[in-house]
C-alpha cells in the first residue's frame, strides 16, 4: 500500500472542526482524487472544538508542533491573524513542508515573502479558501480561464457587507441595526471594522488580481472605502434609477497600469452579480476569449471553506505523487520576479458616478447646478428632482454623470459647493455598467 500523507492541521475552530470532519465523511473518495492515501496525523490547538472528534489523532496544544513534526508532510493552518501565523509558516516551510491556508489576511499581506520562502524551500504555498470561501475562484483564474488575457474583474467578496446592503435595500432598515443583527447572526464580529470599512474584500482583492494579472501583492496599494456612511436614501434612489449599491471590489488592466480599488458601487439591477444578496458571494471575469462569467457561492462557513482547504490538499498530494499525470500547477502566485505594473491613482480612475445634492427650491437652480459640470466637460445622463416637502425650503437633486475621472469631478462638487443654492454636503458613489 501506499504510504499516506501526513497532515497537521493548526488551529481548530470552525474551518479546523470542519477540515476534520469532512475528511473523515468523505475519506475514501478525497483519498481516491488525491492519488494517495491522506491522514491527518497531527492537531496542534489550545483547545478541543465539540463540533469534531480527534479520536486516534495525535493532538498538541502547541499549534506549532505539527510544523515542527519531521512527520508531516502539509500543514493546514487555520489559525487566524497575521503575525503569528507568518512564523507558523514561515517555520513549516523552513522545514520543508507544503502549507495550505485559508488566511486572506496572511497572504494580501505577507505573500510575496512566503512565496519567496517558499520557492527557496521548493515547497508549496497555496490558499484557494482565502477568497469567496467555497467557490473555487483561484482554480478558475489559474487554471480554467489560462487562456485568457483577463480584463478586468469585479467582486462580492464580503458575506457580511452583502447581508447589510441587502437588508437595507429589501426591508429598508438602516445601517446600525442590520449590523446589530448580523452580529447576533455571527455573519459580524463583535469589532466588525474589517467587513464594513472593506479592508477584508481589499485583502481578496488584490489576491486575485495578483493571479488574474500575473503580479506582485499589493494589498497596500489598494484604495479601500466602506459602507458605514451609506443612507437608506441613495439605496432607494439607486432602485428608482434603475440600479442596486453592491460593496465591490473592483480590478482591471488599462493602458496606464492596474486599478485596485474597493467602494460602494451602483450597478444596474439587470446584472447578475446586482441580485446576489445575502451573505452570498460572487465574482465577475471578463476575459478576452471567454467574455464575462459570474462565479457564484457561498463566501464563508465551515464546511464551504474547508471544501476549498481539502481541494488544496489533494492538489498538493499529486505534486508529491511527482510521476502523476494528474499534476496540476502550481497554486501559488507566481514564484519567479513578477513585475510590477502601475496602480492607477483613484483620483484618475474613470467612472460615472450618482451624485445626491441638496438643494434650494427656486427657479433656474437645476440649470445653474448643471452648467457647473458642463463647464469641466461633464455630462449629465440622467437627473431626478423631487418636489419639496411642506415647509421645506430645500429639495433632493439626484444626477447620473458620464464617465469621468474623480479629479474632474471635483471640480465640478467645488463649483457647486460653492453655490447659494447648494444647502448640504454633496454624496457620491461610483457607478459601473459591468457589462
Amino acid at each position: 500500500m501506499t504510504d499516506a500523507i501526513q497532515l497537521g492541521l493548526c488551529g481548530l475552530g470552525t474551518v479546523g472542526s470542519s477540515v476534520v470532519n469532512v475528511l473523515k465523511r468523505n475519506g475514501e473518495l478525497i483519498n481516491a482524487r488525491a492519488l494517495r492515501p491522506l491522514k491527518l496525523a497531527h492537531v496542534g490547538a489550545r483547545r478541543d472544538n465539540p463540533l469534531c472528534s480527534l479520536e486516534g489523532i495525535r493532538v498538541s496544544r502547541d499549534v506549532f508542533a505539527p510544523a515542527d513534526d519531521p512527520e508531516i508532510d502539509i500543514v493546514i493552518e487555520l489559525i487566524g491573524g497575521t503575525e503569528l501565523a507568518k512564523e507558523l509558516v514561515l517555520r513549516a516551510i523552513g522545514n520543508g513542508k507544503h502549507v495550505v491556508t485559508a488566511n486572506k489576511a496572511l497572504i494580501a499581506e505577507h505573500g510575496n515573502e512566503l512565496f519567496a520562502a517558499a520557492s527557496a524551500n521548493g515547497v508549496q504555498v497555496c490558499f484557494e479558501a482565502a477568497v469567496a470561501g467555497g467557490i473555487p475562484i483561484i482554480k478558475t483564474l489559474r487554471e480554467g480561464l489560462s487562456a485568457n488575457r483577463i480584463e478586468w474583474l469585479a467582486g462580492i467578496i464580503n458575506g457580511t457587507g452583502n447581508f447589510i446592503l441587502t437588508e437595507m435595500r429589501s426591508a429598508g432598515r438602516d445601517f446600525n441595526d442590520v449590523l446589530k443583527e448580523a452580529q447576533k447572526k455571527g455573519y459580524a464580529e463583535a469589532d466588525p471594522t474589517f467587513d464594513v470599512e472593506g479592508i477584508d474584500a481589499a485583502h481578496k482583492l488584490a489576491i486575485l488580481a495578483a493571479i488574474a494579472f500575473g503580479m506582485p501583492l499589493q494589498f497596500d496599494k489598494t484604495f479601500t472605502e466602506g459602507i458605514t456612511t451609506l443612507d437608506l436614501v441613495d439605496v432607494a434612489f439607486a432602485e428608482e434609477l434603475g440600479y442596486r449599491i453592491k460593496h465591490l471590489g473592483i480590478a482591471r488592466m488599462g493602458a496606464r497600469g492596474v486599478e485596485l480599488r474597493v467602494h460602494p458601487t451602483l450597478i444596474p439591477e439587470k446584472r447578475l452579480i446586482a441580485n446576489v444578496d445575502g451573505v452570498m458571494n460572487a465574482v465577475l471575469i471578463k476575459g478576452d476569449a471567454v467574455g464575462a462569467t459570474l462565479h457564484y457561492g457561498a463566501g464563508a462557513g465551515g464546511d464551504a471553506t474547508a471544501s476549498s482547504v481539502i481541494a488544496d490538499i489533494v492538489d498538493v498530494a499529486r505534486v508529491i505523487d511527482g510521476g502523476s499525470s494528474q499534476q496540476v500547477p502550481p497554486l501559488s502566485v507566481s514564484q519567479t520576479a513578477l513585475e510590477s505594473p502601475d496602480i492607477v491613482d483613484i483620483e484618475d480612475v474613470e467612472t460615472a458616478f450618482y451624485l445626491r445634492l441638496s438643494v434650494l427650491d427656486e427657479p433656474g437652480v437645476l440649470s445653474t447646478i448643471t452648467r457647473q459640470f458642463s463647464d469641466v466637460g461633464i455630462s449629465i445622463e440622467a437627473v431626478i428632482q423631487k418636489q419639496p416637502a411642506d415647509d421645506e425650503k430645500t429639495v433632493p437633486l439626484i444626477l447620473l454623470t458620464n464617465k469621468t475621472c474623480q479629479k474632474t469631478l471635483q471640480q465640478a462638487i467645488d463649483g457647486v459647493q460653492s453655490l447659494t443654492a447648494n444647502a448640504a454636503p454633496i454624496v457620491r458613489l461610483r457607478v459601473e455598467n459591468l457589462g
